[in-house]
């Protein structure tokens, strides 16, 4: 049976969670290992404003799809609608402020941008939401499925070529550092402490954990499951909405293929954060540690030019699997008695 809610209380201290527990473990050996067989990368500025610029992408998806699978359901559509959104607000600067526009007016695009872009997420959420609570599709399908759709559709709108010649206020301002931290990592951060505070601070993340644990009986304790389903996944689409916003200012323009492998990146983020894939648990400081476990994974990656990018999927998916199986295996109880075997044989 799945964790009760009492687990995700905020008052419950975080390192009695072992995914935590097992992600510090983790991050900590990793630190390590990279410092003493890359310590020339290790110790340089350029490794880590890499990092630091990099993660808020897929960063940012997988707080979207942790709210998904906390209810137990899954959003496949992130990287579609942060590419679909994107790519309408590269278009929509590009009418207002087109080359050689005057500050102003590229001032007036970046706020329409951002507006459009928020506002599109968030309809592409509500569609999935709809799917998923009304029509009463699985929401691996339904996310699936509208994956292709906004894919589609930011393909149709783009003609299938990047957009680019963005107005250079976009770029100044999401390029920009405040104490020295890059903007995404800000936008990170906020969109972080936001997602923590409607899980941990407010009844309707409270409803979320009860709605994964028993949709049955959340049913019967009175909450509006519909209009739950439908917000959780207009969360999730604002999130993939922000990160679109977020890849437009590292790559300077949008095309309908960027971060194709993203969707997976994110499942493996949430699933290694100890987010139950059947709902009802999971927790906030689990799936940041694991953001910053897998971009940590992901640069030293980059370290040994004889590991293709080619193999990334190879090793996110086998991870992947790799973590499912431990995580089922640990669930049943079998990690407890082997560890009482062990102590009673020692």
């Amino acid at each position: 049976m799945f964790e009760t809610t009492q687990t995700q209380r905020p008052g419950m201290r975080f390192l009695r969670d072992q995914h935590v527990v097992r992600l510090g473990a983790i991050l900590v050996l990793l630190l390590i290992f990279f410092a003493i067989v890359k310590p020339k990368n290790f110790f340089g500025a350029a490794t880590w404003q890499s990092m630091a610029i990099q993660f808020p992408e897929f960063g940012l998806m997988a707080l979207g799809v942790m709210v998904t699978m906390i209810i137990g359901g899954i959003d496949l559509s992130v990287v579609g609608i942060a590419n679909m959104t994107a790519i309408g607000s590269a278009l929509l600067m590009l009418q207002i402020a087109p080359t050689g526009s005057d500050p102003g007016s590229g001032q007036l695009a970046l706020i329409a941008a951002i507006l459009f872009s928020l506002v599109v997420g968030a309809a592409a959420g509500i569609l999935n939401g709809i799917l998923v609570a009304k029509v009463r599709i699985p929401a691996i399908l339904v996310t699936l499925g509208t994956f292709e759709l906004f894919t589609g559709i930011a393909v149709i709108v783009s003609g299938g070529k990047p957009t680019s010649g963005l107005p250079p206020e976009y770029a100044q301002v999401m390029a920009s550092r405040i104490a020295g931290i890059p903007m995404p990592v800000i936008i990170f951060i906020l969109a972080t402490v936001v997602i923590g505070l409607i899980m941990y601070k407010t009844a309707f993340g409270t409803k979320l954990y009860m709605l994964g644990s028993n949709e049955t009986a959340a049913q019967f304790s009175g909450l509006k499951t519909t209009s739950l389903i439908i917000r959780t996944y207009m969360i999730s689409g604002i999130y993939a909405s922000l990160a679109g916003l977020v890849m437009l200012a590292n790559y300077n323009s949008a095309k309908a293929d960027y971060g194709s492998t993203y969707t997976l990146l994110a499942v493996l983020i949430v699933v290694l954060g100890g987010v139950n894939p059947y709902g009802g648990s999971g927790r906030l400081s689990g799936v940041v540690l694991a953001v910053i476990v897998l971009q940590l994974l992901s640069s030293l990656l980059n370290t040994f030019p004889n590991i293709s990018n080619f193999y990334r999927p190879l090793i996110w998916g086998g991870v992947l699997l790799l973590v499912i199986v431990v995580n089922q295996w640990d669930r049943r109880g079998n990690l407890t008695r082997l560890l009482r075997w062990k102590g009673r044989t020692s």
